[in-house]
């Protein structure tokens, strides 16, 4: 599910958990189950062979092509002058050297191209044009897959609940119900990611400041749920989906530009979804001429709905039994979705406090006729592996996932996936604060070309200077001149490395290349 709220709320993996017309398809865990007559994702690859899928073909590709970190040059209408790249660069040739447990947010050591008139990724050319936003910064990040790392936190919390899955769904034929699919390209259409799941033109979260945009049609995808109509329309009826998702959103411990979803679906037919019940046969999917309610969606019949509603809550009590223990306290809760209807989200009872862990839904019958299912009843839930290993391991801060200091990587080496972690601090090293102030531009005397000041594009700019280094940002003051009517804004920037301590000094440094920053790219002035 795409966001915190119902307003902007656009995929079932934000808690929940597209590609474009090129995907990276791997790792199918499992025999996969599909329709008869239709053909499958792909069969087993190795994870470092790309296809493009074309209207009737599948087509190799060759080796990735990927430039030096040097080529890299800033992008899209927040970085189109030369002071923040410079900035950039003096900063992390120095700013990290002076420690060799560095916290690694450093890319791969080949990394994407962001040039003049395009941004080369992942072997693939993008044209730029006005929406385009993505960062030096952000791009480091694809490729990673943290949860595909052996041992890494993720991969654990991953591997257990693929672990349940395969163990407790048994198809016909002995193998294991759902397949699943964790290294398909983060790089979407705006058309998967959005139009594909009903989301509508005009909702919020569709939004450039949320959102990392190549261009207005291609984009990092902001939730797993970009390939669900993907998946279902290749034939598949139960499957699990685990991916990196990005978003531009605040910061503090337990939000980052870059985090991971999982998410399942699984389908029905007439047949499945009534065998088991007396008459079931005289029993039906669908109705004609019925409405839309609270309970139900206007083609399905309601006893449809309650078997499926049931069959995905004791589906997920029993994911959540297994990840937290038997005695795990749940309740639901009804919320909304605008791709399944009704809509829920689960909360455990967690050390006295009622959190959420994920959401869930029946799926709306409109996402599967345009899938070609259009004869099928589905579920679909999705969840976050951060936040679930975050509650799991006591992990406090999201930053950790990224390291690669031997005392944290190493807590998580078991012998058996289900052992269970506790996780042991590295020393708390001190944290620094500095405050920033500055007017807000005047809305009416920006130009044609340029956006009212965005809180995400404040945020985003802090990364990119500070990096891992800002630990938080909080606006603390908002204040409007009681005479003239501008408007200003005071940040409050917590700076506190994980694997050492930082000085005034290499803070005050930081925090100077972001005001000049600020000044230069969003137009503000400054008030220090």
């Amino acid at each position: 599910m795409r966001s915190r709220t119902p307003a902007s709320s656009p995929s079932i993996a934000s808690v929940w958990v597209h590609s474009c017309g090129r995907i990276r398809l791997g790792r199918v865990s499992a025999v996969t189950r599909r329709r008869p007559g239709v053909r499958p994702v792909a069969p087993p690859l190795a994870s470092s062979v790309l296809l493009r899928r074309s209207a009737a073909v599948c087509e190799l590709h060759g080796p990735v092509v990927m430039r030096p970190a040097s080529a890299f040059l800033p992008c899209g209408p927040l970085w189109t002058r030369p002071l923040l790249h410079r900035l950039l660069s003096e900063f992390w040739a120095n700013g990290c050297s002076a420690s060799p447990r560095c916290l690694s947010t450093n890319g791969p050591t080949l990394h994407p191209v962001i040039g003049e008139s395009s941004v080369e990724l992942l072997g693939h050319s993008y044209p730029r044009d006005d929406f385009t936003n993505v960062t030096p910064k952000i791009l480091s990040k694809v490729g990673y897959h943290l949860h595909n790392q052996p041992y890494h936190p993720l991969w654990l919390i991953k591997e257990r609940i693929k672990a349940h899955f395969y163990s407790s769904y048994i198809g016909r034929w002995g193998n294991p119900l759902f397949s699943v699919h964790d290294n398909l390209s983060p790089v979407v259409t705006v058309e998967q990611n959005f139009d594909s799941l009903l989301i509508p033109p005009e909702h919020p979260s569709r939004k450039r400041g949320d959102n990392y945009y190549l261009n207005r049609t291609t984009m990092l995808r902001a939730h797993t749920s970009a390939h669900q109509t993907e998946l279902v329309r290749s034939g598949l009826d139960a499957f699990l989906l685990a991916g990196d998702v990005y978003r531009r959103d605040e910061i503090d411990a337990s939000h980052y530009p870059v985090f991971h979803q999982m998410e399942g679906v699984r389908l029905f037919s007439n047949h499945e979804l009534f065998s088991q019940v007396q008459s079931g046969e005289d029993l039906s999917l669908f109705e004609r001429g019925g409405r839309r309610t609270a309970q139900k969606q206007e083609t399905h019949t309601l006893e449809a709905v309650k078997l499926v509603e049931f069959d995905l809550k004791l589906t997920l009590t029993r994911l959540v039994t297994h990840l937290f223990g038997s005695d795990v306290e749940v309740r639901w809760v009804d919320c909304y979705f605008p791709f399944t209807h009704p809509s829920f989200e689960m909360e455990v009872l967690f050390q006295g406090d009622w959190m959420e862990v994920l959401g869930c839904g029946v799926m709306e019958q409109e996402l599967l006729d345009s899938a070609g299912a259009g004869n099928k009843l589905g579920w679909a839930f999705g969840l976050g592996l951060e936040r679930l290993a975050m509650i799991l391991y006591g992990i406090p801060d999201i930053r950790l996932f990224w390291s690669r200091d031997e005392r944290f990587l190493r807590q998580f080496r078991v012998e058996d996936i289900q052992q269970h972690v506790c996780f042991q601090p590295l020393s708390k090293y001190p944290p620094l604060h500095n405050d920033i102030s500055f007017w807000l531009p005047d809305p009416e005397a920006r130009g044609p070309d340029r956006e009212n000041f965005s809180e995400n594009d404040f945020y985003e700019l802090v990364r990119a200077v500070g990096g891992d280094l800002v630990e938080k940002v909080t606006l603390v003051d908002d204040f409007t001149h009681p005479k003239t009517g501008r408007r200003s804004h005071c940040y409050r920037i917590v700076y506190r490395h994980m694997e050492r301590t930082l000085t005034q000094q290499e803070v005050r440094r930081v925090h100077d290349q972001i005001e000049r920053a600020a000044e230069t790219e969003l137009g503000v002035q400054g008030r220090y």
